[in-house]
């Protein structure tokens, strides 16, 4: 059993060393949705009549024409994703609370019981004053949240799939390597093509089940990262 633990917690330390004195390596674009969407082949483009669009004709239909629009509208389509967060929040709540009560029961007389049973009772006993009790409580409270985002980005992102409501899904994924540090852009979502504007841009606001993840791999956010045995010890212990 202690063999079987050490090899598992060797495993990923083997992974990291094999990338000392290397810089980090990226993602490969063969195999990804994008990959996929650039090869496949374009959907012909047909006049309402059904007959073919004449490539020479100033109103041709098509993006490479004059007037064309060249809004990203098929699969394997390029458009420019615009992100600019800038985003606060700030929360503060507080309470209190507090209680007081008491309790007093006696039995002066009942039958001349109470009478015989403080002969029985210990000196300064008495069931005059049988019962007394007090409480007391209190509580307070005090909570703030606060948090500010600020991201100006911009990326080309791919047209992966056109659903069958016309809404269009994207992918893009931008890494940059400076030294032995990569910093790595990845967007994804749902974007109607009305919403794209006439520069082939769209907002991120306007991107259904957005997923925007920035960050980075190298040297640097490795030294930052706890070790796993620190992560380990973190979610174990309760104290």
């Amino acid at each position: 059993m202690k063999r079987l633990v050490l090899l598992l917690l060797a495993i990923p330390a083997c992974a990291r060393l094999e990338e000392v004195g290397k810089a980090p390596s990226f993602t490969p674009i063969e195999g990804s949705y994008q990959h996929h969407a650039m090869y496949s082949l374009p959907i012909p483009q047909t006049l309402p009549n059904g007959g073919p669009t004449s490539d020479s004709s100033l109103w041709n239909g098509g993006g490479a024409s004059l007037l064309g629009d060249r809004r990203a509208s098929q699969r394997g389509d390029i458009l420019t994703v615009v992100i600019e967060i800038d985003d606060r929040a700030e929360i503060s709540n507080s309470s209190e609370r507090s209680r007081e009560g008491g309790e007093n029961l006696g039995i002066p007389s009942l039958f001349g019981i109470p009478q015989r049973l403080d002969r029985r009772l210990p000196d300064g006993a008495s069931m005059a004053d049988a019962v007394k009790s007090k409480s007391s409580s209190s509580y307070a409270g005090d909570g703030s949240v606060k948090r500010k985002e600020k991201l100006m980005l911009r990326v080309a992102a791919t047209v992966v799939e056109e659903l069958p409501n016309g809404v269009l899904r994207i992918e893009g994924q931008q890494e940059v390597r400076v030294n032995f540090e990569l910093r790595e852009l990845i967007v994804t979502g749902y974007v109607r093509p009305g919403d794209i504007s006439r520069q082939n841009e769209i907002t991120y606001d306007k991107i259904a089940g957005a997923r925007i993840a920035y960050g980075g791999r190298g040297q640097i956010t490795d030294v930052q990262q706890p070790r796993y045995g620190q992560q380990v010890a973190d979610i174990i212990l309760p104290f």
